[in-house]
């Protein structure tokens, strides 16, 4: 598997696991990850050149899903003590 290929299989996988991941991350999805970390970090040196050369080769752009609109319960009208004098 040549640079160019991990790198693009690296960058399609965090696109659908959400964006870019942390080295601690990207190691608890286990076997289920396209490319082990060992080997991208022998290929490039550490982790973080990893990211940069996924950011400039293959940026990763993740899909934003729709949000729904949450409504915020009306506010509560304050309740007045009343105050009875005792003697």
């Amino acid at each position: 598997m040549t640079k160019d290929v991990m790198i693009k299989t690296l960058s399609d996988y965090m696109a659908e696991n959400g964006g870019v991941m942390s080295l601690v991350e990207y190691k608890s999805h286990g076997n289920d990850v396209p490319v082990k970390d060992y080997l991208l970090r022998r290929a490039f040196g550490s982790w973080s050149r990893v990211l940069s050369v996924v950011k400039k080769r293959y940026p990763v752009q993740v899909t934003v899903k729709e949000v729904k609109e949450v409504k915020k319960p009306a506010p509560k009208k304050a309740v007045k003590k009343e105050v009875k004098d005792v003697k």
